[in-house]
């Protein structure tokens, strides 16, 4: 639907002709009028890339130190859902070939480098989506804090020139659908994924909380005996006889003395 949509704005009697080049003209008249910000923009729509790895980097740690399962797989997830919604961005390239905006209108002001790539879609707005969605998934704050990074790197897009409204607007949408229904789709299989890898020794990548002890009999019951005391631990007086011990004694002889106190 994202791909249909975008291929319908992008028509040469609709997109850069229309309101989709309008919206990239008034924004590059806006970047010739604020050349204070070039050099800010050109940074974060260059390497901004780095927040959003810091970002998944704090997801997975909130995840582990929460300890919970569910957020741990959306945490491992949110790098796999970005790759799968670039990997869909390279089939919508063969399905909406359009130039960059510096290569169809000349006396353009162009911050970005340039290069020979299709406009439509921008993979930073894509990786910025994605990474965005998964981490509403994980933590509502951080989820939120990665949604405005990623409206601010889709601006910067088009700012610089490299790329128009509709290119970043889909990269968004693209990439936050991907991640988000690809999780939902796949939850209960991360989540025994993760739980599985919790017993193994990826253990303290995943939850900082210890491995619980062995289950007892009862709540309450102390742990089993160690192999080689056995007998050293007694389990309380179901019937409350505090200071009755429930074993014999054993003699030099190695044989039980019935009646023991």
């Amino acid at each position: 639907m994202v791909i249909a949509f975008a291929v319908a704005v992008t028509d040469d009697d609709v997109g850069p002709r229309g309101l989709n080049r309008r919206l990239f003209l008034d924004m590059n008249d806006f970047a010739r009028h604020t050349p204070w910000l070039h050099t800010p923009v050109y940074l974060y729509a260059t390497y901004g890339v780095l927040l959003f790895g810091a970002l998944l980097v704090a997801g997975w740690e909130k995840a582990r130190n929460d300890g919970d399962s569910t957020k741990m797989a959306a945490a491992l997830w949110a790098p796999a859902g970005t790759l799968l919604a670039l990997a869909f961005a390279q089939a919508a390239t063969l399905l909406v070939a359009q130039p960059r905006p510096y290569a169809s209108l000349p006396h353009i002001l162009v911050l970005a480098d340039r290069d020979g790539a299709p406009a439509f879609l921008s993979d930073h707005a894509i990786m910025a989506g994605a990474v965005a969605g998964a981490l509403l998934l994980v933590n509502r704050r951080l989820g939120l804090i990665a949604a405005a990074a990623a409206a601010v790197m889709a601006i910067c897009g088009v700012y610089t020139g490299a790329h128009y409204p509709i290119d970043v607007a889909a990269g968004l949408v693209l990439g936050a659908v991907v991640a988000v229904i690809g999780y939902l789709l796949l939850e209960d299989l991360l989540t025994h994924l993760v739980q599985w890898l919790a017993t193994t020794r990826l253990r303290a990548l995943l939850t900082t909380a210890p491995l619980a002890p062995p289950a007892t009999a009862a709540e309450g019951q102390p742990a089993a005996p160690r192999p080689g005391h056995a007998g050293e631990q007694m389990r309380e007086d179901p019937a409350g006889c505090a200071g009755t011990a429930h074993r014999p004694s054993v003699g030099r002889s190695g044989s039980p003395s019935a009646g023991a106190p």
